[in-house]
């Protein structure tokens, strides 16, 4: 499942998917488990708005010390099931993920390899996704989010990642006259009508070796890497 990708920069946030975002908010473009990156909701009005949240539902500092578990992807067969998405998921939380490419395992040589996966005309997109409210220590809230994966064993692309005998799964992208709907759904079980799997001739993926990085070389926030 992905648990790295590349976000989208705050003109691309207004341009393309019509959603502004507080200017003091800020991302590395590529996100890890714990990253801040944006998401996409539905405000009380019904109209799209641009949050900073942590990618992973539950973020290390919410943990108890003696547990670290994964949250960066629900499965659609859990999420309704899984108390830290279930209440979510019920009150319709539901955003949308937007990046340029995510990055999957392919094993199909004997040393995995990083493939990059995205849209066959390289445009961005968005992905389906939940997301919750914390509070913080110092008073304030924050946001965090998870991204929400089905079975793809028979998809013509998204099964080729992931290691051999591992079930297949794919993160949803959603289809661009679909946004609102699944944005302003709040019956979790009409939620699921939007859970399918990416026309797989509308996507397109090639091998990207992940380069080892010194310090100095790390991305700082909003610089481009594509």
């Amino acid at each position: 499942m992905c648990v790295n990708y590349v976000t989208v920069s705050r003109e691309i946030l207004y341009d393309l998917f019509d959603a502004q975002i507080d200017s003091n908010d800020v991302w590395h473009d590529e996100l890890y488990r714990d990253y801040l990156g944006p998401i996409i909701i539905h405000n009380d009005a019904g109209e799209r708005q641009g949050l900073v949240g942590n990618y992973s539902m539950v973020p290390k500092r919410h943990m108890r010390p003696d547990r670290d578990f994964n949250t960066m992807n629900a499965r659609d067969d859990k999420i309704g099931q899984l108390k830290n998405y279930k209440p979510f998921w019920n009150a319709g939380n539901l955003c949308l993920v937007p990046m340029q490419v995510m990055f999957e395992p392919n094993w199909e040589q004997p040393q995995h390899v990083r493939w990059k996966i995205g849209m066959a005309d390289e445009s961005p997109f968005a992905v389906a996704g939940l997301y919750r409210q914390w509070k913080e220590e110092d008073g304030g809230t924050s946001f965090a989010f998870t991204q929400i994966t089905v079975n793809a064993d028979h998809h013509p692309l998204m099964k080729r990642f992931h290691r051999p005998g591992e079930e297949k799964r794919s993160l949803v992208v959603i289809h661009r006259n679909e946004y609102d709907d699944w944005l302003s759904c709040k019956d979790p079980e009409r939620a699921r009508a939007y859970l399918q799997l990416y026309p797989a001739e509308l996507m397109a993926a090639a091998p990207a070796p992940k380069l080892k990085q010194s310090k100095a070389d790390m991305p700082s926030a909003n610089q481009t890497l594509f």
